[in-house]
């Protein structure tokens, strides 16, 4: 890929119909790396599409758009608006992920309340977001939240908890190097 328009780019996303798809994630990755304020417009927008699909593709754009995430002050209000009235639980756990990757406390409101969603999907989003956005020194709820996660009837869930509690806490993750891979 190189000198496609930010429009192909999100057609060739939009194209590859599986979310994990290495054409998808290609294109992704190339409208994140150019993190101007065009992408971050139509990746905006694209959050206000009534296509789930749609939605998903801008909120995993903004997740990290930009090397030092230059519009985050501008991408965590599209996200907690998200959070806040979003019914699809792939797009929220897209915007649970998108949390985990600003690392910004100020969403960590948003990533409690969505912790007890009735979907283990975006209860696994909330874990993974939660050890991230804790702050310093962690937020008493946040981490009363994880511990909560900790206990998910959800296998997934409860292991992505246990290991952002053992990372609040200080704890070295001996297996991956010290390093939360994402999900």
């Amino acid at each position: 890929m190189g000198g496609e328009t930010v429009d192909d780019l999100i057609q060739m996303a939009l194209n590859d119909r599986d979310p994990d798809g290495a054409v998808r994630w290609q294109a992704i990755s190339v409208l994140q790396g150019r993190g101007d304020l065009e992408t971050f417009t139509v990746a905006r927008r694209l959050c206000a599409s009534a296509t789930a699909a749609e939605r998903v593709l801008g909120v995993d754009i903004l997740g990290e758009l930009g090397r030092d995430r230059p519009f985050a002050d501008r991408t965590l209000p599209v996200l907690r608006y998200l959070a806040a009235s979003e019914t699809d639980s792939q797009v929220l756990y897209a915007v649970l992920i998108a949390f985990g990757h600003l690392r910004d406390p100020r969403a960590l409101p948003s990533v409690i309340e969505l912790s007890t969603h009735d979907r283990a999907t975006v209860r696994y989003g909330a874990a993974y977001a939660l050890p991230n956005v804790l702050g310093k020194p962690p937020d008493a709820a946040g981490l009363a939240a994880l511990g909560r996660l900790a206990d998910d009837p959800d296998e997934d869930v409860a292991d992505w908890a246990s290991l952002g509690l053992r990372l609040a806490s200080g704890g070295k993750i001996e297996d991956f190097g010290g390093q939360v891979l994402d999900p």
